[in-house]
């Protein structure tokens, strides 16, 4: 049986550390880096070490789809399945998901595309059971790496910085208690609120978060930036933020990750169906082959009720830009 120190020391520091190494991966995989291509992925396959589990080599080209297909069904696997939003809209199915979002992170991909095998692939899965092995033998046994797999699940589960993959794309502003209000609206004691341009915009479909746990997390929870801006490291969002203050000072967003995963699990307007989606576009970025049409699901899948709520047109008639022409919110 696990002692609990193990267990403690799993949850606050290598559960902590462990998704701080996720976040550099992301970070890696826009190649913000190095300047060379190769040396980033060579850079990602040794922060992935203490994962556990090869996946930086898997993760690249479904986050950069997720990028250019952001809220596209069949394309963007950050998407709930409609499987995933029926059985899991209760209670005890969100706090399932919280719980084990890591996993779902990790295997619905697998479901939606599968991207080709590459050397890249080949070299991370080797370097990385190389390393478990090399581990176990040196330290008389598979605790270490066994340590290494927990801080990995904690990392991805219940657990403070795991707020930030509910928080990033899923529908809050229905919330009637609030706590996804602007940063304009929370300074509107200082002076009179002034209409905004961005006020009229349809439901968001990403939210930001400003708070200290972006010091652990490479600044991800300035989400809405860094998907404006994909090229823009992070040392630089909060710059970004303050050339642009007047963009995104309107915007929704969250003051605290704890209460994303809190009130994802407990309120009823908020669930794995609450997703902005896009009716059509994107590409797979790296090539693949899509394990097979989920647009009747999709079709079925509109939030309780079965209808969709039309969000924006893309732009004027006749001009896809990324190829998406309408997103509806799901909720």
């Amino acid at each position: 049986m696990l002692d609990w120190r193990f267990l403690v020391t799993a949850y606050v520091i290598g559960a902590t550390c462990n998704q701080n190494l996720f976040l550099a991966i992301h970070e890696i995989s826009h190649n913000l880096a190095f300047r060379s291509a190769f040396a980033n992925r060579l850079l990602a396959i040794f922060a992935n070490l203490p994962i556990g589990l090869p996946y930086s080599a898997a993760f690249r080209p479904y986050h950069l789809t997720h990028h250019k297909s952001l809220g596209v069904t069949g394309l963007d696997t950050d998407l709930p399945t409609a499987v995933e939003a029926f059985f899991l809209n209760s209670l005890l199915g969100k706090t399932f998901f919280c719980t084990f979002q890591i996993l779902f992170y990790a295997v619905r991909p697998m479901f939606i595309y599968s991207p080709p095998f590459t050397y890249i692939h080949l070299l991370n899965l080797s370097v990385q059971i190389s390393f478990d092995y090399a581990l176990s033998k040196l330290c008389g046994g598979i605790q270490p790496v066994l340590y290494f797999l927990l801080s990995s699940f904690l990392a991805g589960s219940l657990h403070p910085c795991a707020g930030h993959f509910i928080a990033e794309h899923y529908f809050f502003s229905n919330v009637k208690s609030g706590g996804t209000e602007s940063l304009t609206e929370l300074k509107k004691n200082e002076k009179p609120k002034v209409p905004h341009p961005l006020d009229s915009l349809p439901p968001p479909e990403t939210y930001s978060y400003y708070g200290p746990l972006n010091i652990l997390t490479y600044n991800v929870g300035l989400h809405n930036e860094h998907h404006d801006f994909p090229a823009i490291p992070w040392t630089r969002l909060h710059k970004l933020h303050e050339i642009a203050r007047e963009f995104y000072e309107p915007l929704p967003c969250h003051r605290s990750w704890v209460w994303v995963i809190y009130t994802f699990i407990l309120d009823k307007d908020v669930g794995p169906w609450c997703r902005v989606k896009r009716e059509q576009g994107g590409r797979i970025v790296g090539g693949g082959t899509k394990r097979g049409s989920d647009s009747a699901a999709s079709k079925q899948w509109n939030g309780r009720g079965g209808e969709g709520i039309s969000a924006a047109s893309a732009g004027p008639a006749g001009e896809e830009g990324d190829g998406w022409k309408e997103s509806e919110i799901q909720c």
